[in-house]
């Protein structure tokens, strides 16, 4: 049985890793996928090899002016959206002397500023008791050493989740964080 058969969901950082492999599983079951990613080559390689029901839009989660182009092109492909996946991330192992100002910027630009925006730009374009997803981390929870600022912007975003799904609450919007733990991807 196709469980998303129907259903449209929009995926961020869906070139690679987890976002790829989610994008693959939603597209088994029945879904519309539209995925993102900076990597033009991945995201082309994607659509060529899921073919129907999957939309490639180059996009960079830091920039808002790209967010609003993928949100705006999945809704005009697809029509209103009933999962969004906040994929997008990065992670660097920086112990707290290392961290420079650009490396502090990015992780948190990408991690927190790029899924906050997400969502706020997808808002318009979610169905009623659409599903909205952030991709979290075990680092929010515990501590690790050499890992402070990732861990703070997935501490972020498990905040985020819990605060939005009562804020969004009265369109029966569902907000949820996964917590992953280390897991043999591209990305780490």
């Amino acid at each position: 049985m196709n469980h998303l058969e129907g259903k449209v969901a929009l995926i961020t950082g869906g070139n690679s890793g987890i976002g790829l492999a989610t994008a693959k599983e939603f597209h088994a079951q029945g879904a519309k996928v539209a995925i993102t990613g900076r990597d033009k080559k991945a995201l082309e390689q994607v659509r060529a090899e899921l073919g129907e029901r999957i939309l490639a839009i180059p996009s960079d989660v830091t920039r808002i002016s790209d967010i609003e182009h993928a949100v705006t092109t999945a809704q005009t492909t697809f029509g209103k959206l009933d999962v969004l996946f906040a994929n997008a991330g990065i992670a660097r192992m920086e112990p707290i002397e290392q961290v420079t100002e650009e490396s502090f910027d990015r992780i948190m630009d990408i991690n927190l500023k790029g899924a906050f925006f997400t969502i706020q730009k997808a808002l318009p374009f979610l169905n009623e008791g659409a599903s909205i997803i952030l991709n979290g981390s075990v680092n929010g929870h515990v501590d690790y050493p050499g890992v402070s600022v990732y861990s703070a912007s997935k501490a972020a975003v498990h905040s985020l989740a819990r605060t939005l799904s009562s804020e969004l609450s009265d369109r029966k919007i569902r907000v949820n964080a996964i917590t992953i733990g280390p897991i043999n991807t591209p990305f780490f």
